[in-house]
């Protein structure tokens, strides 16, 4: 006789589910509300790196669970404890030795929070990544449930792992499908700093990575730039002597900063927009209004004004790009342009500005590239 392909333990008709994201939460939490066994969210992730990166992920599995009417509990981010526990792991591939240690960690908050609410049953999202080892995965929540049971008082019933491949019984396709009804931020690497880092990411393959990341995030677009203009109206200089900014007209896919440059302007500051006038070479060019552009090279909109030459009067550069890491490191879209461009203008401030899942672990670095201030 065939074996289902989910079973659900003796006496459980609840359980503490530790979330990796939404969407790996999705299929399992609408599975086990049809089967008899009302979930508990509970988001521990302190490997996601960077904080907006871990806020965004956060926030779209608490806007998952609300919607059901489940409850969600959010468990402490604490990147550096993350850090000291997986220490020494750091060069491990994928599905080696961090990964396993790093489920460890994560799992056994998940059981003693089980035990201090009363659940008897916890499970993990993280069985239903193909991407991840099961075997890790179980031996990870085998020896959280031995940590937490060793440490209850007497009188506390124990906890127990539930072991289960949520690969399986059709979850991985449904899944699929909610992603695409929810509309969830869908990242495309687990979380941790180090995952990119010890990949195979040349240039080519990390700018194709971002491409589908990009796509993926097209609904969530919008908000985003609209957060990261507030933050940069925030941060900018608005007040005293107006300054010289070089700035972007942003593509489609790029963070829309439009308002950023009407406010820009309306302070007094002089704005410029770069225009390609050969394979090797930007010039910039003042911009007013949308009135100022046409379409040029590469389907940009750039400035049709007279070309700005005095770069010693630029104080602060807004640069857009691919990628960009921790230490500034930035990756274009292949062509070199702003290399060349920023590399005559050394005294300038330089601004990365991107969305959040454009912040990777490390951005591969050549001799020419040019290095970020600040990356917002």
């Amino acid at each position: 006789m065939k074996q289902p392909a989910i079973t659900v333990p003796e006496g459980c008709n609840e359980v503490l589910l530790h979330a990796c994201c939404a969407p790996c939460s999705s299929a399992i939490v609408e599975w086990l509300m049809a089967n008899g066994v009302r979930p508990t969210i509970f988001y521990f992730n302190p490997n996601i790196w960077p904080r907006e990166e871990y806020e965004i992920r956060k926030n779209e599995s608490k806007r998952h669970a609300e919607s059901l009417g489940i409850q969600w509990i959010d468990g402490d981010y604490d990147h550096g404890s993350w850090c000291q526990g997986v220490k020494g792991l750091e060069g491990e591939p994928e599905r080696g030795c961090r990964c396993e240690q790093c489920f460890t960690l994560r799992l056994t908050a998940t059981a003693r929070k089980a035990r201090e609410l009363g659940f008897r049953y916890f499970a993990t999202t993280l069985a239903s990544s193909r991407w991840k080892s099961l075997e890790q995965i179980e031996r990870a929540g085998r020896k959280a449930q031995e940590i937490a049971n060793s440490q209850q008082n007497s009188s506390s019933s124990p906890v127990e792992f539930w072991a289960q491949n949520w690969r399986k019984g059709g979850l991985q396709e449904r899944r699929n499908q909610l992603l695409k009804e929810y509309n969830f931020y869908n990242q495309q690497y687990c979380g941790c700093e180090f995952s990119a880092r010890n990949g195979a990411n040349t240039k080519p393959l990390l700018r194709a990575q971002m491409r589908e990341a990009k796509r993926q995030h097209q609904a969530q677009l919008a908000k985003m730039s609209a957060d990261i203009v507030e933050r940069l109206k925030a941060s900018l200089p608005l007040v005293g002597e107006p300054a010289v900014i070089l700035a972007y007209y942003p593509l489609s896919d790029e963070v829309d900063i439009r308002p950023l440059l009407d406010h820009l302007l309306q302070a007094g500051n002089t704005i410029l927009l770069p225009k390609v006038v050969d394979d090797e070479r930007m010039e910039l060019r003042r911009y007013t209004s949308p009135a100022d552009l046409q379409e040029g090279a590469f389907h940009i909109m750039e400035p049709v004004g007279e070309p700005f030459t005095d770069h010693d009067q630029i104080s602060l550069a807004l640069i857009p790009g691919m990628a960009f890491d921790a230490a500034g490191h930035r990756l274009g879209r292949g062509k070199g342009y702003y290399d060349r461009l920023l590399a005559a203008c050394p005294h300038l401030r330089k601004i990365g500005v991107c969305f959040p899942f454009q912040r990777v672990a490390e951005v591969p670095v050549e001799d020419h590239d040019v290095c970020m201030d600040e990356v917002m």
